[in-house]
């Protein structure tokens, strides 16, 4: 069992072998952009505990001190700044390698221009203050289409096709990385993510808490990608390696298409409990197809058997989750 966030944190950072051969045959120091949010802290640590002798920063708001103050004690330099101010700019550091991680999704219906602002208007601000260095951005496979059940999902030649104005922002932020590649010449990679799952949120923890309040499930969107964050971690930081002008786009999801159904029962048997479920299955899902991350990186290394174990007994133990919903099982764009 994991005793505690710091213990649970030197998990999701501890960088594979191949993390380590990548980040070795760049040059420079790295800043992650968006670093106190969900994914930030332990690709910071990941970066930090890849390579000695070279600094990482980590730029937030920071309106969690302790997750700040966890940030530090890996060596780590943090500035507080907001992205949304020009201004703040001129004060970050100049580096070769930058990891965009700011967005928002939360909250995203009912405050568009915010999300328009995040999404959109950010990554362009970033794009030309790091014009000249390699940046890996995080998208989302929510820029895809819904595709049939029975395939293996969306591949990264596919047209977008975004539902809702939350994924429209993100095919957005993506277009202003691409655009700026184009007039700079900037080297990037477009990571589309789904979905990363670790003990304080995720898919699992979304079905883990529902059953345990005896919650019925909705299994419309019936089928998911699931990946351990030390994975998505592991394959983002390898990411570099792969940046490009125009900008590379690399799928980073598990590798199998799993049913939610399915996924719900493993854990109620974990727990003890019985699932309940409300509705049918869909014929269509949002899926994405990582073969191509597969084939040049390798398979995650974290088992769906290891991840319901580690986030299901998390849960169960009443320990701290970050109460934000994945809301995987929206259909109509609407987050």
């Amino acid at each position: 069992m994991i005793v505690d966030e710091r213990t649970l944190e030197e998990m999701l950072s501890e960088p594979s072998e191949g993390t380590r051969e990548v980040l070795a045959q760049t040059k420079g120091d790295f800043l992650v952009l968006g670093a106190g949010g969900k994914m930030g802290p332990t690709l910071a640590m990941m970066l930090r505990r890849a390579t000695s002798g070279r600094k990482v920063f980590a730029v937030s708001r920071y309106s969690d001190c302790d997750v700040r103050a966890r940030i530090e004690e890996r060596g780590i330099e943090t500035i507080e700044a907001d992205l949304l101010d020009e201004a703040a700019y001129d004060d970050l550091p100049n580096v070769p390698n930058v990891f965009f991680l700011a967005g928002m999704k939360f909250g995203a219906t009912g405050n568009q221009p915010l999300t328009w602002a995040m999404n959109v208007h950010v990554p362009a601000l970033v794009a030309k203050r790091y014009a000249r260095s390699r940046i890996v951005a995080l998208s989302t496979g929510n820029v895809y289409p819904f595709t049939p059940v029975d395939g293996s999902g969306s591949r990264e030649e596919d047209a977008p096709c975004p539902v809702g104005e939350y994924a429209q922002s993100c095919l957005g932020r993506e277009r202003m990385f691409e655009y700026f590649s184009q007039v700079h010449g900037t080297a990037a990679t477009l990571i589309r993510l789904n979905y990363a799952n670790e003990p304080r949120y995720g898919i699992l923890v979304d079905l883990t808490k529902k059953i345990l309040r005896d919650e019925p499930i909705d299994v419309t969107m019936g089928f998911v990608n699931v990946i351990w964050q030390g994975d998505a971690n592991n394959y983002i930081a390898q990411s570099l390696s792969i940046a490009t002008c125009p900008p590379a786009i690399l799928n980073v999801a598990g590798p199998d298409v799993i049913r939610v159904r399915d996924l719900a029962i493993r854990i109620g048997r974990r727990l003890g409990k019985e699932p309940r479920f409300a509705s049918q299955e869909a014929a269509t899902a949002l899926l994405s197809d990582s073969s191509s991350c597969v084939e040049r990186f390798g398979p995650p290394a974290t088992s769906l058997d290891e991840m319901i174990a580690h986030i299901v007994d998390w849960v169960a133990a009443g320990k701290a989750v970050l109460n934000k919903p994945t809301k995987y099982d929206v259909r109509d764009g609407k987050f």
